[in-house]
């Protein structure tokens, strides 16, 4: 925690018109990934905290609802097991929409060689894109965008994208309205200032509004990990953007490469590098401005 603190008050004193509330995005990432979330595995006591947290964060940005409700159960498995996505969305000036999507749930806990629990907390895999995900909703309440935003945080991604895949069966406007899905996960822990964007091999036209993003943007956005060559190192399937692109959706995903601390307990809130992660942060938000120029 110590070496946190420094990089903290440095983000704290930028100019005050920083798109993103730099406090509020630690605080979103601290909380969804301490212990008493007991790693947020679908199903759990703690994955319901979770989602208790991310109900009153969506209620305090003000989001709008589809059906007069921010929930969507759905069932899978045997013995089946419930999950709940929670979404809403910003209006916009034309009926079209962008999803905007992170999963919250994690893998909960396991018994170490000692027979001792160990919580998989899940800092960088997702709380981080959820609380990226928070924050960028927060700056179109206070900039009303072009298209109809609507903001996913899908539940069960660990379990085989269930969450994402019950979405896209029943989703709330009809999928010739959904222009693009925008997914993060994994965003907040890199030391080279490096976050990829996965999506424009298979959809190059999304290459041109990335780019022009990425000048304004404090971190690199290479563009990779989409190409049918590359093998396990192919990021189209490994998320819930997956479950848009099998529809004919494109998609944009955004993460870092795996590092020492990925699905391990060692994945904390002290791991995640700060400075890193507000700046990718700006980064997804710059992507999400440009197509809504």
């Amino acid at each position: 925690m110590r070496h946190i603190l420094p990089i903290l008050a440095i983000l704290f004193s930028l100019n005050a018109h920083a798109q993103i509330d730099s406090a509020q995005l630690m605080k979103d990432v601290k909380t969804l990934s301490a212990d008493k979330m007991e790693g947020r595995k679908t199903g759990t006591r703690g994955n319901r905290m979770a989602q208790f947290y991310l109900l009153d964060r969506l209620k305090q940005l003000k989001l709008s609802q589809f059906n007069n409700t921010f929930e969507q159960s759905f069932y899978f498995g045997q013995p089946q097991i419930m999950g709940t996505n929670l979404y809403g969305y910003i209006p916009g000036r034309v009926d079209s929409f962008i999803v905007i999507s992170a999963h919250y749930d994690h893998v909960g806990i396991s018994k170490n060689a000692g027979g001792a629990d160990s919580i998989f907390n899940g800092a960088d895999d997702n709380a981080s894109g959820v609380a990226t995900l928070l924050a960028i909703a927060k700056y179109f309440k206070e900039h009303p965008p072009k298209y109809q935003l609507i903001f996913a945080a899908f539940d069960a991604e660990e379990l085989g994208l269930q969450g994402a895949k019950a979405f896209v069966a029943r989703l709330p406007v009809p999928a010739g309205k959904i222009i693009l899905n925008i997914n993060m996960d994994m965003v907040s822990h890199n030391d080279k200032n490096e976050l990829y964007v996965c999506g424009t091999t298979p959809y190059p036209s999304l290459k041109a509004p990335v780019s022009a993003a990425a000048v304004r943007s404090r971190v690199s956005l290479p563009f990779g990990h989409d190409k049918p060559t590359d093998g396990s190192q192919n990021w189209t399937s490994q998320s819930d953007h997956y479950e848009f692109h099998k529809v004919k959706i494109p998609f944009l995903y955004f993460g870092v490469e795996d590092h020492a601390d990925y699905h391990k307990v060692t994945d904390e809130f002290e791991k995640i590098n700060p400075s890193f992660f507000y700046r990718a942060a700006g980064a997804v938000l710059e992507v999400v401005k440009e197509f809504n120029k």
